[in-house]
């Protein structure tokens, strides 16, 4: 099944994100261990381009509990995103 992951960033979290960046790439390199594929993802970006506003990630998992487990372990969860949202995603083009 796919999950989406739409995280947006606390207003004041930049250095925050900064600070925990090296855990959450690490973290993202361990996702086979929660029993999720990351089939895309990356930050989502200011309308400008210059900064971070939160993230996005679209997984592939057997159920909802793994994609859970995963988001609550990543470092991000911890400070940087005020706001997550997971969905089961179709798709359907692409």
């Amino acid at each position: 099944m796919l999950f989406s992951v739409h995280a947006i960033d606390k207003p004041d979290a930049a250095a925050k994100r900064q600070k925990a960046h090296t855990a959450h790439t690490a973290h993202l390199k361990n996702a086979k261990d929660y029993g999720v594929t990351i089939v895309a993802g990356g930050p989502l970006l200011s309308d400008d381009g210059n900064g971070s506003v939160g993230s996005l990630m679209l997984l592939e998992a057997a159920d909802r509990q793994s994609v859970d487990a995963f988001n609550r372990a990543d470092p991000f969860s911890k400070g940087v995103w005020a706001n997550v949202q997971i969905n089961r995603f179709d798709k359907r083009q692409g």
